[in-house]
């Protein structure tokens, strides 16, 4: 069985949004075909899209899975769907987004799905946490996660604390 590592984007902004972070790793932590599940900080980060909507709260996951990506993407819109997730509006507020940033080294490019996710290197809330948890990533233009994280933009990014 051949094991993928794999890091994942959580963000949200509505309801609770920490419990709902917290709630969404319990769920991953419990599926069976989901191994060495690790987490970032918890991060407050500025809304990307519309201004007119809460704060987030972000992190990233890191785990290993035999789970090929289609399959893969299908579990973490199961746990959105279980968070009360609608997609309504792009960058719009959510209760729970799930978006796989890396499946091992493999780029993806399908109707549902593309890894690596195309907005990490603008997003500090991807890349500070991924920088906490792999270091030595190597982010799609070739740097590091930490030394990446080290030159990007803050825009507010606050830790506010932990899984």
């Amino acid at each position: 069985m051949v094991m993928h590592t794999c890091y994942v984007g959580v963000g949200a902004n509505l309801g609770n949004p920490e419990a709902q972070i917290r709630s969404a790793y319990s769920y991953l932590q419990q599926a069976p075909c989901i191994s060495e599940l690790c987490a970032s900080s918890l991060y407050a980060s500025k809304p990307m899209g519309p201004q007119d909507q809460p704060d987030y709260v972000n992190a990233v996951f890191g785990f290993g899975t035999s789970l090929d990506p289609i399959p893969l993407l299908d579990l973490l819109q199961h746990i959105e769907h279980e968070h009360h997730r609608v997609r309504k509006e792009r960058w719009g507020a959510r209760t729970l987004d799930l978006d796989l940033l890396f499946y091992s080294m493999e780029s993806i490019e399908s109707e549902r799905l593309q890894v690596p996710h195309p907005g990490i290197l603008v997003r500090e809330f991807v890349v500070i946490p991924l920088a906490e948890i792999a270091p030595t990533w190597v982010l799609p233009n070739g740097c590091e996660a930490n030394a990446y994280a080290e030159k990007i933009e803050t825009r507010a990014l606050i830790k506010i604390g932990s899984i």
